[in-house]
């Protein structure tokens, strides 16, 4: 059975967000705050000024340019359990990893290889 693509856009939206609303906070210690640091350290200058206009993009720039590279169930590849986000351009193998309920509600995000 399609997993329903209203579905899946919803849980995009919601993934988002709630990477940018946990930035930041202890508890995103090893999720997109992890995940947004170790790249702005790594990659090149010449990268973040294609992507965002500037060498040196502020934290908000970064996550504005996440995008979904897949979603995933433990059943099956095209499940929603799990949404896998990244920088574009194949920057990096990290993503940030959000992880939904049976709910449809976040229950975790993580930066994973």
């Amino acid at each position: 059975m399609a997993t329903d693509k209203n579905e899946i856009e919803r849980r995009r939206i919601t993934a988002l967000a709630a990477i940018k609303q946990a930035f930041g906070t202890a508890a995103d210690k090893f999720g997109g705050t992890l995940f947004v640091s170790h790249h702005l350290e790594e990659l090149d200058a010449d990268y973040w000024q294609k992507l965002c206009g500037t060498a040196q993009p502020k934290p908000e720039q970064v996550l504005d340019i996440l995008t979904l590279r897949s979603h995933w169930g433990e059943d099956d590849e095209d499940g929603i359990d799990t949404f896998d986000f990244s920088l574009p351009d194949d920057a990096t193998n990290y993503v940030v990893s959000v992880s939904f309920d049976e709910n449809g509600d976040v229950v975790g995000i993580t930066m994973e290889s």
